[in-house]
C-alpha cells in the first residue's frame, strides 16, 4: 500500500484557452474541477495504474467537502481529516503551449488541528510499505511538519518519498527520506546552485544528499530527470520536449517513483516510467491525470543513460 499526504490539499479548476495574452480578455473553451494538491495528484495517477494507495492530508469546508466527494467519483480511496477552514482553490489556465497557476494560500490549521492530524496519519500506518509527502504546508501548520511525519513513517518501517521545498524540505532533510524529488528552482533555493543542465543539477543533488537526502531525483522539465543514488547516476528523457500542461507532471513523476519503490524496480526502468508518466501528464489538459495508452508509447521512446 502507498500513502500520500497532502497537507494543503485543493479544489483544482483549470481553464483552457486557445492561447494566454496577459491582460486580455480570454474566451474559455473548456472547464474541469478536480481534486488536487501535489498528493491527491499522486494518488490519482497510481489508481489509474491499478496501484493500492490512500490519499490522506487535511481538507475543511464547503471546497474540502467538494474534493472529497470528487475524489469518490475517482474511485480513489481517502481518509482526508476535516478541519475548520476552508480548503484552498488552484486556478490553472492552460493554452496549446503551456499553463499559468494561481495558487491560493489554504485555510489557518490550529495547533491542536495539526497534533489531531499527526495523530491520525500515525493510525493510518499500518501496513503502508511507501508514504508520499507532497507540497506546500498551509498557514499555521509548523515548518518542521515533514520531519515529523518522516519520522512517524520510519517508526512504522515505511520508505518514504518527500517533495517539497523551502524551510519544511531543509527540515525534512534531517529525517533521512529515503527518496526526494526537487524541481531546479528548489534545487537552487536551497543549494544555491544555478541549475541551467544536468552537470549543475547533479552538483546540487551532491549537495542535497549531504543535506541529509537519500537517493534523488531532480526534475528538469523537458531536460528530463537527473538521478543520483546509491546504485548509480542517470539522466533520463525523452529525445525531445513536449508542447502541454506541465502543472501536475511532477507529481505523476513521483507516483512512477513511488510505484517503483513499492515494486522494487531497478533503477533504469523505474527512470524510464517517471519520464514517460510526466510526459503523458504534460499530453493531458488536467493536472494529476494522465492517459495510460500514452504512457505506454512513451516509455519506449525515453533514453536513460549513465553518467
Amino acid at each position: 500500500m502507498i500513502l500520500t499526504v497532502t497537507p494543503n490539499a485543493a479544489l483544482d479548476v483549470t481553464y483552457q484557452v486557445d492561447s494566454l495574452t496577459p491582460y486580455a480578455t480570454h474566451r474559455v473553451s473548456a472547464v474541469a474541477e478536480r481534486a488536487g494538491g501535489k498528493g491527491v495528484n499522486v494518488a490519482r495517477v497510481l489508481h489509474s495504474l491499478g496501484e493500492p494507495v490512500l490519499a490522506t492530508g487535511l481538507a475543511g469546508g464547503p471546497t474540502g467537502v467538494r474534493l472529497r466527494e470528487l475524489l469518490a467519483a475517482d474511485t480513489v480511496a481517502e481518509a482526508f481529516l476535516p478541519v475548520a477552514g476552508d480548503a484552498r482553490r488552484t486556478v490553472v489556465v492552460a493554452d496549446r503551449a503551456d499553463a499559468t497557476g494561481f495558487w491560493e494560500p489554504g485555510p489557518i490549521v490550529t495547533a491542536a488541528e495539526w497534533s489531531a492530524f499527526t495523530a491520525h496519519f500515525a493510525s493510518l500506518l499500518q501496513g503502508v510499505r511507501v508514504v508520499v509527502l507532497s507540497g506546500s504546508l498551509p498557514p499555521g501548520v509548523p515548518a518542521t511538519a515533514y520531519a515529523e511525519l518522516l519520522a512517524l513513517a520510519h517508526a512504522a518501517g515505511a520508505a518514504t518519498i518527500l517533495d517539497a521545498d523551502g524551510d519544511p524540505l531543509r527540515q525534512g532533510l534531517r529525517v533521512q527520506p529515503a527518496l526526494v524529488k526537487p524541481n531546479a528552482a528548489e534545487l537552487h533555493a536551497l543549494t544555491g546552485v544555478r541549475v541551467d543542465g544536468p552537470d549543475a543539477a547533479r552538483r546540487a543533488v551532491e549537495t542535497l544528499r549531504e543535506l541529509g537526502a537519500g537517493d534523488v531525483v531532480a526534475s528538469l522539465g523537458g531536460g528530463g530527470l537527473v538521478a543520483v543514488c546509491a546504485d548509480g547516476v542517470w539522466r533520463a528523457r525523452l529525445p525531445e520536449p513536449l508542447d502541454g500542461n506541465p502543472t501536475g507532471a511532477g507529481d505523476a513523476c513521483v507516483a512512477a517513483l513511488a510505484r517503483g519503490l513499492l515494486a522494487g524496480q531497478p533503477w533504469p526502468e523505474r527512470l524510464r516510467d517517471a519520464v514517460a508518466l510526466s510526459a503523458a501528464a504534460v499530453l493531458h489538459p488536467v493536472a494529476g491525470t494522465v492517459d495510460v495508452d500514452s504512457f505506454h508509447r512513451l516509455r519506449t521512446q525515453v533514453i536513460v543513460e549513465s553518467c
